[in-house]
Parts: structure tokens; sequence; C-alpha cells
């Protein structure tokens, strides 16, 4: 039998994703940890290293290692990616003799054990090192070693053994013959692959809107006319002000007549009833067509062109379905599952149906379906769009996904697929891995403490290797009854977590004027839902009354863009406290210029009480002094504070939520 481990173990290297039948995740500039379990036999002294290697024959990087759990044989380094492609990176393992001979070497020489024979075994070793089998070079480097050598030998003066030992242990010496100087037995793990994207697929705050409520007015004789594209550009100065970096678009096609929903999802549409957005398809277009409500595809470029002038990337949807009226229908039957009665199904999620939706069936005729949603997207790419929101992935096979988005990011990496699936753990997962750079997930629904001190870990560390969340705290479809019964600190409490939590964020327009009136007790539908309606916000009138969190927004947008550590996934590291309804958790990042920058967010969690807490802290875990007092800025108030390991906090929601704390300096 072969044996399967090498001569020195090195085993569960991470970040590994299906073994390594999938590439793990990053993005430029992002920190890393490379983890492995690493040992051998005996009690020789070993090492390891990171070897990264980057896409196009790149040089290899190498990275050490450092023993971080000495019980469990944990190793780990920090790696940074500095360019977007496929790299790989390995683990290697060696014996280090040196290493092994000053230890014993101190031990044996202290209690005069086998000195002599012990001293003359460091001299071969160190002319081992001196004489080419290492990575010494320049000639300083070289005499410093040399001189030590001689003055172990000691063939001048006799002198005693520990001054002797000495000579070959100074801290010049060990630099001068520096972590390579003799490796033996040298093991390396197998090649892991790593994606390495660019940053937006994984940090970034999302804002959501209608285009066709932005702009609309209501004519003297009641009606609503709808917004275009063009006044929807108007509204994009503000999103820009409020420090957002994605806008997101509904789907923006020609929309069904038939079966189309009236006001708050009736099945009986009015004759001014503009019917859901994601009803797509009409005679006057499909999915590579724009409503003509909302205008051309000349006038999606200029809102595009506007956008970019902001600072704004412009996010459309991407949704895999028809109403009865789309081309598709009539041109592609087979695209479409068919009832015993021969009439093409609609979705429906017992109980639940959409007579104005028809799902399609990717098993009659996948390449013809496939090849229209890659023409699709390419098209929509052409307008300018490097960002798509993809609607219920969930409901279509994982291999088209894996296989769409593989052959877009093959000649397109810049391309960013999020992907909207409030589904089962296992097919958020699968989707992650067939290549989607971001995720909805489950945060709408996590609001107590115990949720979340469950939920935040398994984002920022047990997925985080293939799935980056983005945490929208609403959305058209989900208005959480925490925030239906929680007034404005609920919506302060929620764009606090989300944007400090997590790098990618996002909320729904509307969030930042806390509306938050459902369509009935127990749902989380909006009453008068813009799913269904034009909705036009006199966000001035807002802005001068004071009905806008909007302040806030754009303070915690700014802390994410000045702040490296909200913008890392893997650092979050959750804070003790002695309240239910007081939650804790810091992120810190290493700097390139040296030091860590520190993040420490403390939230009440109850938007209706004052809540008081204690809260300790692992210092030395954030490289902070594990003594002393800590000089922390609240950047929410400007308030700085002395913070001790434990320290008392007050939190009333009438006045502030949380603290958002940054260090100022350490004493």
């Amino acid at each position: 039998m072969t044996p399967v481990t090498g001569r020195i173990p090195v085993l569960d290297v991470r970040p590994r994703v299906r073994d390594g039948e999938l590439p793990a995740k990053a993005v430029t500039g992002e920190h890393l940890d490379i983890t492995a379990t690493v040992f051998r036999e005996g009690n020789g002294v070993i090492a390891a290293d990171v070897v990264l290697r980057g896409p196009g024959g790149t040089p290899a990087q190498r990275v050490p290692m450092t023993l971080i759990d000495p019980d469990a044989d944990r190793w780990s380094a920090t790696v940074v990616a500095g360019a977007e492609g496929l790299w790989t990176f390995r683990v290697e393992a060696w014996a280090d003799p040196l290493a092994t001979w000053r230890r014993d070497a101190g031990l044996k020489t202290e209690a005069g054990v086998d000195t002599e024979l012990t001293l003359h075994e460091g001299v071969l070793l160190h002319e081992r090192a001196a004489h080419g089998e290492n990575d010494i070079t320049g000639r300083d480097r070289r005499e410093e070693v040399r001189a030590a050598i001689a003055a172990l030998r000691d063939t001048l003066a006799p002198a005693p053994a520990p001054a002797r030992l000495a000579a070959v242990t100074t801290p010049r010496v060990t630099a001068a013959l520096g972590r390579y100087a003799l490796r033996e037995l040298v093991t390396s793990s197998r090649p892991l692959p790593l994606r390495v994207e660019r940053r937006r697929a994984l940090a970034g705050s999302w804002y959501e809107l209608f285009p066709r409520s932005e702009g609309a007015v209501v004519t003297a004789d009641g009606r609503t006319v709808s917004g275009t594209l063009r006044t929807a550009a108007a509204r994009l100065p503000a999103v820009a002000a409020m420090g957002f970096d994605v806008v997101y678009l509904p789907p923006v096609h020609p929309i069904g007549t038939t079966h189309r929903k009236g006001r708050n999802n009736s099945l009986v549409a009015g004759p001014d009833d503009v019917g859901s957005p994601w009803a797509i398809g009409s005679p006057q277009g499909g999915h590579d067509a724009v409503h003509p409500d909302l205008g051309t595809l000349a006038d999606f470029r200029y809102f595009v062109t506007t956008a970019r002038g902001l600072g704004l990337e412009v996010a459309i949807d991407f949704a895999l379905q028809c109403s009865p009226d789309h081309p598709w229908v009539t041109g592609h039957p087979e695209w479409f599952h068919h009832r015993v009665d021969g009439s093409v199904a609609y979705a429906e999620n017992p109980p639940k149906t959409y007579e104005d939706i028809h799902p399609l069936d990717f098993d009659t005729d996948f390449e013809g379906l496939y090849a229209e949603a890659l023409r699709v997207l390419r098209h929509w790419m052409a307008q300018g769009v490097r960002i798509f929101r993809v609607d219920n992935p969930h409901t279509k096979p994982v291999h088209f996904w894996e296989r769409l988005l593989g052959e877009v990011n093959a000649t397109d990496p810049d391309v960013v697929f999020l992907a909207e699936a409030f589904t089962r753990r296992a097919m958020v997962h699968a989707l992650a891995q067939a290549g989607f750079q971001q995720s909805y997930t489950y945060f709408t629904w996590k609001n107590t403490k115990r949720e979340l001190t469950e939920y935040l870990p398994e984002l920022t560390r047990d997925s985080a290797d293939f799935l980056r969340p983005n945490l929208f705290v609403n959305t058209p479809d989900i208005l959480h009854a925490y925030l239906q019964h929680g007034g404005r600190p609920a919506f302060e409490v929620r764009a606090v977590l989300a944007a400090t939590a997590a790098p990618s964020w996002g909320m729904y327009a509307g969030y930042e004027l806390c509306e938050n009136t459902p369509l009935a007790e127990g749902t989380e539908d909006y009453l008068d839902s813009e799913k269904y309606q034009l909705r036009p916000r006199d966000w001035a009138a807002a802005e001068a009354g004071g009905r806008t969190i909007a302040p806030l927004i754009t303070l915690l947008n700014r802390l994410r863009r000045t702040r490296p550590a909200l913008r890392e996934l893997r650092n979050l590291r959750l804070q003790h406290t002695d309240n239910d309804q007081i939650l804790a958790y810091s992120k810190h990042v290493g700097l390139p210029e040296g030091g860590t920058d520190v993040v420490l967010v403390v939230v009440n969690l109850d938007p209706h009480r004052v809540q008081e807490a204690t809260v300790t802290c692992d210092l030395a875990a954030l490289g902070l002094p594990a003594d002393g007092t800590l000089k922390l800025r609240d950047e929410l108030t400007g308030a700085v504070y002395g913070w001790r390991e434990s320290t008392y906090v007050r939190l009333d929601p009438a006045h502030q939520v949380a603290h958002v704390l940054t260090t100022e300096e350490a004493s």
C-alpha cells in the first residue's frame, strides 16, 4: 500500500472547498488566513510556509507560518493576493536541524551533558549552512556565520561551553542564517485553488430603487404617471451622497398584462395598475428590452453613465421567468412546463400562486435556454452592467449556474453575480460554490442576541471560504416584525449591524424613512407595496421634517470606506456581555504601514428600552495591550472613552442605539 501521508504530515489545509475540487474565494487586498495541521514524530523542530502562486506563472510568494495552537499542531499564515485570477497555494513543511540543535544545545550545555560532542555537531551544521546549502547571500552575512563557527570551535583559546554556544546563537547570527539555512525532509501539500476577484465581489453598500417611482407624478385627475430612467437618474446624487457604491434596479423590462396583479397583490388589476416588474415580457419585448414607460436603451445607458460619474455601479435584476405575454411563450413553448390540459404552468409555492409568472423548464431544451440566457447577460453587459442580482436562482439547476457564471467570468472576470436565494442552507451553499460572488442571507430574520451570536460566526467563519454574504436590512418582499414594531430605533439598530458586521450590506429605498406599515399583522409584506404600484416619495419634505435616518446611513458608509477592518469578512470576533439585549463584537486587521485597525461595536438590540451591560473584551486577541486603558472614539457621537478589559455601557435607544468605537491610542 502506497503511503498517502508525506514524510512530515501536512494535513487539513484550509481554505478548501469540496476537498479542493472548487476554488476558495478571496478578493484583491483581502487578508486570508491559510491554516494547516503540521507535525512530525519525535521532538525535532519543524517549520512551515505558505507558497502562494499567482496567475500567469508569476513568481511564487513564500509566507512564514506560525504555530497558533500547540495542542492541535495547528499552523497559520495570513496572505494577501494582489491580482485577480486563479491562484494556487500549498503548505510546505520541513525539519529545521539548526533550530533543533540550538534548543537541545542550550539544554545540554546547562546540564553539562555531551557538551563537546554537541558543540562539534553545531560546527558541522553551521559549516553546511555557510557553504551554500541555504539562502545566505552577501559576503558580510557569510563572514558573520564563519566568525561564529570559529568561536564555537574555540581553536585559539579555551572558553567555557556556554560562551562558545552564545557566539552562534546571537540575533545577528540567527538573522544571517535566515529561516531557510538548512531544510531537511521537505514535504509539501498538494496545491489548492484560490479564485481572486475584484474588491466589489466582497465589499460594497447597495441601494435598491424602483426607477418608475422616482419622478412619478400625480396628474390633475388623480392618476399617477410613471417616472423614467432619466427622472430616476436625478435621485442618484442623493444615493451617492449617502455613501452607497451600488444602485440596484429591479427588472426594467416590459410587463405583461395577462393575469396582471393589482395593488397589494390583488388578483384583479385596474386599468391604471402597473403590475409587477418580475412579470417580465409583453408584445413590446422581453428580457433584452426596456419598458416603454421607463424609456429606451439609450436612456438606460444614460442612467448607467450618470451613476458611474457619481462613483456608483449599476446592478440590474436577472430574473429567468416570464409573464404569459413574453415572446418566449409563443416562440419557444418547449422552454416551459405544461400541465395535463396543455396549458402553460404558472409559478406557485403552495398555497401561494403567481398567475402572472411562468417558470422555465430546464430539462426540455437546456442548450437553447442556456444560449438565450447567455445572450441576455451579454446584451446588458454591453450596456455597461457589470453586476447582476439574480432572482430566485435556487429554482433553477445548480449546474446551469455553474456553467453560465463560469463562461461569463472566463471572459469578463469583473462581472459580479448576487444570488437571491432565501432557501435551504445546502442550496445556498451550493450556489455560492457554483460561482455566485455574493449571496443574500437569513440576516433579516436574525434579530435576537442568540440568533446573531449563532449566525454571524457561521457567515464570517464557517462558510466564508466560498460564500460572501450581503446583509440586506429589508427588501420589497421582507418587512420583518422587528421593523414593524420597533420604530426608528429598530431601523437604526439593523443598519448598524448590517453595515459593520459584513463587508457588503444593502437596503431598499424607503428604509431611510423608516417605512414600516405592513399589509396585515403577521405578514412581512408592505402595505401599498411598490412591487405592484408607483410610490413616489417626497424626499425633500422628509429631510426637512427630520423623518429620515439618512445621516446615520451616511456616517456608517463613510466609516466603511475609511476603516479597513470593516471591509474584511473573516475578522469578526464576538465579545462577552452580561445582558441578552446587548451584543458586542470587534473587527480588526493589520495595516500595510504597521499597526492594527480595530473597530468595536456594541449594540442595544432592544429598540424600546434602555439597556445596561458590562462588556468584557479579549484585548490581546485584538492585537492591543492586555493591560492599561484603551482610548476609544465613538464614531457615532465623537465622544472619547477610556476602555478597559471590562467596561460598563448604557445605551438608550431614544438617543443612541450603539457604540461604534475605534482606536485612538493605547496606554
